[in-house]
C-alpha cells in the first residue's frame, strides 16, 4: 500500500502556516481578494501540502 514518511520540518511548518492563515481569516472575517476566495480552499491547501509531505519521501 503506501509507504508513509514523516514530513520534513519546513513541508510541517508551511502546512501549519497556510491552515492557520485560513483560520485566522475564517473567524476574523477578513478578505483578501484572489487568495482567499474560499477559506475551505485555503485549509485545504494546507492539508495536500502535509499530505505531499508524508507520501513522498524527501519533502
Amino acid at each position: 500500500m503506501f509507504r508513509l514518511t514523516p514530513p520534513a520540518q519546513a513541508t510541517f511548518i508551511v502546512s501549519l502556516v497556510i491552515a492557520m492563515i485560513a483560520v485566522v481569516l475564517h473567524y476574523a472575517r477578513i478578505a483578501i481578494p484572489h487568495v482567499t476566495q474560499s477559506n475551505f480552499l485555503t485549509l485545504l491547501i494546507g492539508y495536500l501540502v502535509l499530505l505531499a509531505g508524508n507520501l513522498f519521501e524527501g519533502v
